[in-house]
């Protein structure tokens, strides 16, 4: 928690007044890790009897919960505590081991669980819990490394294509080429900006592109609210309905345990309905403030009056090296989209072209991408080399969160009492009909997205807990992650810890109350489309991501 300073005229003998800022999402995960640590004390350890359906990984069985006798010293505990980041990295967990002769009775709610396919059920295999999590066991990886490592080489691969300048002089092209379609331009430019939200969660990166728009924008006779709808709201409802976006979907299906295509269906649905929307209201604003200037909800600035009048000038030509980077880029998060959708799950004929990468494939995706950008791009050997240590370096605060939010889960599996958490909201939540439990995964999500701002940070944190939940309720996985990426999304377009936000803002010299009363009809139209879109998925399970 940092605070700042300020000083008033006539204040000369004065306290300088202290101005409270909400902390990190370091600083949040710090605090949570020590309040799960000091709950271990409290919380009664229990377990479910878990089941694993026709070899998958194992999932609690609803009503086999016990409580268990767990004697752990204050040494063992506080040794927990102290490697969790690391268990959070690379953690290995002990594996669950097949029960050679459970009672007929717990057999029955195993298949139960499991569920039928065809009419036939589906095969059932009764396995005790997994054990502890350790940097020293033999088992499976309970840690984040995978995704961890991923977050670096996505890091590199955006920052050495941005470094061959490629990026700026596509946006500026397409800026210029439409500037006297004034509303052609802001349908064009939101729908690259949701692209990018959807597919690799663009955010920080949106904070370049504001001195390259905005005085576009104001040339054109629009204010600068369109400007931050463009860009901001623009990103920001793409990340919202993230279709493979591996910072939210990747990370909270790695945590959930399932694939990244799961509910992909849904999502692809919300992505262009909430786009539209979206679209639809900034230029709804953008012909209202065209043609009444009066109604701005962002009075000009200085020189705001001579862009307004002036014509900028066409900007340079793109080289040939910059349109193939620009290919490249756009081939390689296609071939990530391609990779990670289960086609067969669409139909048998297409099994033959489902390729089921995962994070290390993908990682690998984006390294040799770094390469050929770097290349291709003219930054030569040690220009490729310095632009992905160097964006590997800028990703690191993102991968960093993703460990130490793992590192949570490791404490309470370890204290075992992740089963006890679940059995009390197993309580809360039984009874619900599935639609209403997804819409309320949905609502429970919003505040913990206040909390911790990190997307990946956030899944990693409640996927753990709220997966399981799904499978009590009879929704799918899928559709919690779901629930959670579009609560992270919502929250994030307006939130006043996202550094995306406020350093929009203030680039666009915006103050933070004027962007509230822009933006609040639409945060209202889009909740509420989302608690339908929830209703939705569980209505069709092959939208939502059927319930294994």
């Amino acid at each position: 928690m940092t605070t700042d300073t300020e000083t008033h005229p006539g204040d000369t003998g004065a306290e300088p007044k202290r101005r409270f800022r909400f902390p990190t999402a370091f600083t949040v995960l710090f605090f949570v890790l020590v309040l799960v640590w000091i709950l271990t004390f409290i919380i009664k350890p229990g377990t479910y009897s878990y089941v694993s359906c026709d070899g998958g990984s194992p999932k609690p069985i609803p009503g086999t919960f016990e409580k268990v006798d767990l004697s752990l010293s204050f040494q063992e505990r506080l040794y927990d505590l102290w490697l969790s980041p690391v268990n959070g990295l690379y953690g290995i967990r002990t594996p669950a081991e097949v029960v050679s002769k459970p009672s007929a009775e717990l057999l029955k709610k195993a298949q139960a669980a499991c569920g039928t396919e065809g009419g036939k059920q589906v095969p059932a295999e009764v396995v005790t819990a997994p054990g502890n999590t350790g940097p020293y066991n033999s088992g499976d990886l309970a840690g984040a490394v995978q995704v961890f490592f991923f977050v670096l080489a996505i890091g590199a691969f955006i920052t050495v294509t941005i470094k061959t300048g490629a990026l700026d002089a596509g946006i500026g092209r397409v800026t210029h080429r439409f500037r006297k379609r004034g509303l052609l331009l802001i349908v064009i430019l939101m729908v690259i900006f949701s692209v990018g939200g959807t597919t690799y969660g663009m955010a920080e990166e949106t904070l370049g592109f504001y001195a390259i728009i905005l005085p576009v924008i104001i040339a054109l006779g629009f204010d600068r609210m369109v400007g931050v709808g463009i860009i901001l709201v623009g990103a920001g409802v793409g990340t919202l309905s993230s279709t493979v976006n591996p910072f939210a979907t990747g990370v909270a299906s790695d945590a959930a345990g399932v694939a990244l295509g799961d509910g992909i269906g849904l999502r692809l649905i919300m992505y262009v309905v909430i786009t539209t929307i979206a679209v639809l209201y900034v230029l709804w604003y953008a012909r209202r403030v065209k043609a009444d200037p009066a109604k701005s909800m962002a009075p000009a600035v200085e020189g705001d009056e001579a862009l307004a009048s002036g014509q900028a000038g066409p900007p340079d030509p793109m080289t040939g090296r910059q349109k193939t980077v620009l290919w490249i880029f756009g081939l390689t998060f296609l071939l990530m989209i391609f990779s990670v959708i289960p086609w067969g799950d669409f139909s048998a004929s297409l099994e033959g072209i489902t390729l089921g990468w995962y994070f290390p494939e993908l990682a690998a995706l984006f390294l040799v991408g770094a390469v050929l950008v770097g290349l291709v791009g003219g930054l030569g050997e040690e220009g490729t080399v310095t632009g992905i240590v160097s964006g590997a370096g800028d990703f690191i605060g993102a991968a960093l969160i993703i460990a130490v939010a793992r590192g949570v889960t490791t404490i309470m599996n370890n204290a075992s009492i992740t089963d006890t958490v679940l059995h009390f909201l197993e309580g809360a939540v039984s009874g619900l009909n599935s639609g209403v439990f997804a819409v309320v995964m949905y609502l429970v999500n919003i505040p913990l997205a206040f909390l911790v701002p990190s997307s990946s940070g956030h899944a990693t944190l409640a996927m753990p807990i709220m997966a399981p939940l799904g499978d009590f309720a009879g929704v799918s996985r899928a559709m919690v992650v779901t629930a959670y990426q579009s609560a992270s999304g919502w929250m994030n377009l307006f939130t006043p810890t996202s550094a995306v936000v406020m350093g929009g803002l203030a680039l666009s010299r915006i103050r933070y109350d004027r962007f509230l009363r822009f933006i609040a009809p639409l945060l209202g139209i889009i909740l509420i489309l989302t608690c339908l879109f929830m209703l939705l998925g569980v209505a069709v399970p092959a939208l939502g991501g059927p319930v294994k």
